[in-house]
């Protein structure tokens, strides 16, 4: 490993001006090196800025402080020798597979011969010789997402920035990419020295990068670094490899709890009014309360094994999790889920009854709902308009976070029947509470 790095990122930090003209903070003090051979994972939830701090990087957007520099020069615009792969396949339509991928040569200005003859090579390295005149259209999401990765390589790049580039994909097909990836860079046959991955995968991180940095949110900052040193290929059977998915799970949950000195939102649910709220619905938790009160798991389960059990990613498993953990149904220790009394009682009653397990858990521990529940309560009317309640915690969140937040308490209070709310008027009422 050279001493110099590909990249590095000196506490960097990004904030957004918001309309009412105070900074949302969306990056905090991040550091990190990318040396030659790395792949660098960033993980962690939506939301932890990992896709904000590669753009960064590539230099599509500038950082609010801090700094980012490449091959040893500040990034300050579009960095030549870094490229990017999309979640989603940002294809022409237009343009065939051969166009598609000559676009960043052409741009380039490169002679004729010369980019007929690196095009034609990286559409082969990619394993897509034959479908250079097909249109994307004509394409599985796995052949386009081909195409995203030979258009990247196609410009030699020093460093491949990947946004969760497998993660619209199946299972099957996003399983053979990922192989087909690491067989070509264990190779040495891409033209690139350094990437960095971002995704919420923690079995994908573990299986491809050889440095795993784990994510918190609000802001993104980095929780830990952790070193994988398993040779490749890597089976995810192998002790060691579990040994490593166990070990984040139990480092992203020690780290659920707590609020934030500096900042005025919290950043586990559950807290106060100003909590920002998880989209989770009744379904899912008493899917996952369910899942866990049954065998083989009888109350207690490990969070890798839940996962791959019900083939649930961390965006998808963590915030049933916490909601879970919030409302004291489970609690969240050392990457196990381990019901409470109330989520094994819940599990266990008939409809009704969990109707009113529900109800109770919501109005003692969720303020934002027992909040809604007392406004009604104390009017004559019993109707209280979504606008005051918006209000209120717009003062504490973001616009898209207060309404998020109060789409989850109107969900949780239909389903416990503490409150309804009527979309069109956009009104909380008492009419059909029991």
């Amino acid at each position: 490993m050279n001493a110099v790095p590909l990249l590095q990122v000196d506490a960097v930090g990004k904030s957004f001006e918001k309309p009412d003209g105070q900074e949302l903070l969306v990056l905090e003090d991040v550091n990190l090196q990318l040396f030659e051979g790395q792949i660098i994972g960033l993980l962690g939830r939506s939301g932890s800025g990992k896709s904000t701090l590669l753009r960064l990087i590539a230099g599509l957007a500038a950082p609010s402080r801090g700094q980012c520099n490449y091959l040893g020069v500040p990034v300050d615009g579009p960095a030549v020798g870094i490229s990017m792969v999309f979640q989603s396949f940002a294809l022409f339509p237009w343009l065939t597979v051969y166009e598609n991928v000559a676009l960043g040569l052409e741009a380039q200005r490169l002679p004729r011969v010369e980019i007929r003859r690196r095009t034609l090579a990286a559409i082969d390295l990619i394993g897509l010789d034959g479908f250079e005149s097909a249109y994307p259209r004509e394409l599985s999401g796995g052949m386009r997402q081909r195409v995203g990765f030979a258009r990247a390589l196609v410009v030699h790049p020093n460093i491949l920035l990947m946004d969760e580039p497998f993660s619209a994909l199946d299972v099957l097909t996003a399983e053979t990419l990922r192989t087909d990836f690491l067989d070509l860079w264990s190779e040495g046959r891409m033209p690139i020295k350094g990437v960095i991955l971002v995704t919420h995968n923690i079995e994908e991180a573990v299986l491809m990068c050889d440095r795993v940095l784990v994510f918190g949110s609000n802001p993104g900052r980095v929780l830990s670094a952790i070193e994988v040193t398993l040779p490749q290929p890597r089976n995810r059977l192998d002790p060691l490899f579990r040994e490593l998915v166990e070990r984040i799970y139990v480092e992203m949950t020690a780290r659920t709890g707590g609020v934030r000195a500096d900042a005025r939102t919290e950043f586990f649910p559950g807290q106060g009014i100003g909590s920002v709220m998880p989209h989770v619905s009744t379904n899912e938790l008493s899917g996952l309360l369910e899942a866990v009160a049954a065998e083989p798991f009888k109350g207690k389960a490990d969070l890798p094994k839940i996962a791959t059990d019900l083939q649930m990613e961390i965006d998808e498993l963590f915030p049933v999790a916490e909601t879970l953990q919030m409302l004291r149904f489970a609690e969240l220790e050392g990457g196990d889920l381990k019901l409470t009394e109330a989520g094994i009682a819940f599990a266990g009653a008939a409809q009704d009854e969990r109707k009113r397990i529900f109800a109770r858990q919501l109005l003692t521990y969720v303020p934002l709902a027992a909040h809604v529940r007392r406004v009604l309560d104390e009017r004559a009317s019993h109707v209280a308009r979504k606008s005051r309640f918006i209000d209120e915690l717009e003062d504490f969140m973001s616009e898209s976070d207060a309404e998020q937040t109060l789409r989850a308490i109107i969900g949780w209070g239909r389903y416990a029947e503490v409150y309804a709310y009527e979309d069109e008027s956009a009104r909380f009422t008492l009419e059909n509470p029991a």
